[in-house]
């Protein structure tokens, strides 16, 4: 798309159809990477909105493969402060998880928690969270769709 000094006032819109078909594939190494900084560069390829035609109400993000995700690091002291909370509904039933516990046990949904956060919270949040696919190790089946690659 090419932009001339007459429409640059001008929204730019795709076809929602062609934007589902032509979904590209991000791959992201994750090892010693900080936790919030590479989940906001993943929301923001899950959203579209590296795209000028991004618009809010169309589900037209990109895929994200993450591979070594349980390589990650966060800063401070947050590895034995953060703490992670669910509740079942029932009375007094809360629990609660630190970060050092959760990257011991479920590393991989520290990182699906941290973008889905940074995700707007309507109904395509789901649909947003399902394209982002997280691996321990570096195998993974998406080899064979070249995905690009995200960062450094």
């Amino acid at each position: 798309m090419q932009f001339t000094k007459t429409d640059l006032n001008k929204t730019v819109w795709a076809h929602p159809n062609w934007l589902k078909n032509n979904r590209n594939r991000w791959i992201v190494d994750a090892s010693w990477k900080t936790l919030g900084r590479l989940a906001v560069e993943i929301a923001k390829k899950l959203q579209w909105k590296h795209k000028a035609c991004y618009c809010d109400m169309w589900d037209a993000g990109d895929y994200v493969i993450v591979t070594n995700a349980d390589k990650l690091v966060v800063t401070w002291n947050k590895m034995a402060l953060k703490t992670y909370y669910r509740y079942s509904g029932y009375k007094g039933n809360v629990k609660s998880y630190s970060l050092k516990w959760m990257m011991a046990n479920r590393p991989l949904r520290v990182l699906e928690l941290a973008v889905k956060g940074m995700l707007p919270k309507n109904k395509m949040r789901k649909g947003r969270l399902a394209r982002l696919k997280l691996f321990k190790d570096d195998q993974h089946p998406y080899a064979d769709k070249n995905p690009e690659t995200l960062g450094n």
